[in-house]
């Protein structure tokens, strides 16, 4: 069974959306160590609230939260810490990606189209104001969208419900959508208040993939439990 019941849940829920809140309000004002406690604070929920993560699915989806995590710290110590942030934040996209081709490994070209025209479009934009960092954002481009790609490949596959299969998708989406707002707050132009629709959309996105596991987690547990039975 899950680390957290019913009451464990809303407790989850409260501490994590505590977290939120304080982090929006803290975020450009607050002590660095009011920002990393308060912004790690929705993840650490998230990874309590999928303990212990059983099945191929959610086990990638776990590794990729924790890289999440790791990601957020890092880049809440310090600037220096930037590319290790990305690199963190990569690797959580794989593991996303390796989740989600545990599921399905269909080419779904048709969708990939949308998401290649993306990577295209969005690196073409961005390039201008990368200088030396267009190594590794270009390589975070093309792998957050070959995420999208994959989730979009989800849509249709009956291992998962059509439930779970839209919220990884959208997912997906809602993290592309933050990274976007975000590359263009460090790249293009810092507009006013664009960090909060970052957070927001990073929490909702998180939030989406992680609930996309809980038929893969339930089919697990059940399966364990019957073992333990016979």
């Amino acid at each position: 069974m899950r680390a957290a019941g019913s009451g464990g849940t809303k407790l989850l829920a409260a501490a994590g959306v505590a977290g939120m809140v304080g982090f929006l309000l803290v975020m450009d004002v607050g002590a660095r160590e009011a920002r990393l406690v308060t912004k790690s604070l929705p993840m650490v929920c998230l990874l309590a609230w999928l303990w212990p993560a059983r099945g191929r699915y959610a086990r990638f989806i776990f590794a990729g939260l924790a890289l999440s995590l790791l990601g957020d710290v890092l880049l809440e110590v310090g600037p220096d810490l930037f590319l290790p942030g990305l690199g963190a934040f990569l690797l959580a996209h794989v593991g996303y990606t390796a989740a989600f081709l545990s599921v399905t490994r269909r080419p779904a070209l048709l969708q990939a189209l949308p998401f290649v025209l993306l990577a295209v479009g969005a690196t073409g934009a961005l390039w201008p104001g990368l200088g030396g960092m267009a190594g590794p954002v270009t390589a975070y481009v093309a792998v957050i969208c070959t995420m999208g790609w994959r989730a979009a490949a989800l849509v249709g596959n009956p291992a998962l419900s059509r439930r779970e299969q839209w919220l990884a998708f959208g997912g997906a989406l809602l993290f592309a959508a933050s990274d976007g707002l975000l590359s263009i707050r460090l790249f293009v132009t810092p507009l006013p208040g664009l960090g909060y629709a970052v957070m927001l959309l990073y929490w909702a996105a998180q939030f989406c993939i992680a609930a996309s596991t809980r038929r893969a987690h339930a089919a697990a547990t059940m399966t364990i439990s019957s073992s333990s039975l016979t």
